[in-house]
């Protein structure tokens, strides 16, 4: 699978506040278990709170192991 572009980290803040309980920032950040956010909307927007707090702090990386940038 082709490795997916770094993303940016204040377009990871809005994905993830906004679409959040769907899991869409992990899609994008390359994460393979983002359905399991989609299937549980977010771990009931617990999981999904975590990850905001993650990303706006800058301990959530992309999949890879890569900083946003």
């Amino acid at each position: 699978m082709a490795e997916q572009p770094a993303q940016s980290k204040s377009t990871m803040i809005l994905v993830s506040f906004f679409l959040g309980g769907l899991g869409i920032h992990r899609l994008m950040m390359g994460y393979s278990n983002w359905w399991l956010m989609l299937i549980t909307a977010g771990g009931c927007g617990i999981w999904a709170l975590v990850d905001f707090i993650q990303i706006v702090t800058g301990s959530m990386k992309m999949a890879d192991g890569r900083d946003l940038i």
